[in-house]
C-alpha cells in the first residue's frame, strides 16, 4: 500500500467526521430550540472537530512525504 493511499484514506475520514461533528451542531442547536442545549452534543462536536484536525494534519504530512519522495 502505498503512503498517498493511505493519505486518501485518511481525508476521506476527515470528512466523514466533519459530517459527524455538523450533525452533533445541528442537533446541538435544535435542541436550543426546545429549551435547555444540549451541552453532551456541543462536548461531542468539539471532539470531533478535534479530531478532524488531527486526520488532517496526518494528511498534510503523508502526502509532503510523497512530495519528499519526489526530488
Amino acid at each position: 500500500m502505498a503512503i498517498e493511499d493511505v493519505a486518501e484514506r485518511l481525508a476521506q475520514l476527515s470528512e466523514e467526521l466533519g459530517d459527524l461533528a455538523f450533525d452533533r451542531l445541528r442537533e446541538a442547536s435544535s435542541s436550543v430550540g426546545r429549551g435547555e442545549p444540549n451541552l453532551a452534543l456541543v462536548a461531542e462536536e468539539k471532539k470531533l472537530t478535534r479530531a478532524r484536525r488531527a486526520v488532517d494534519k496526518a494528511v498534510i504530512l503523508l502526502r509532503g512525504m510523497e512530495d519528499d519522495d519526489d526530488e
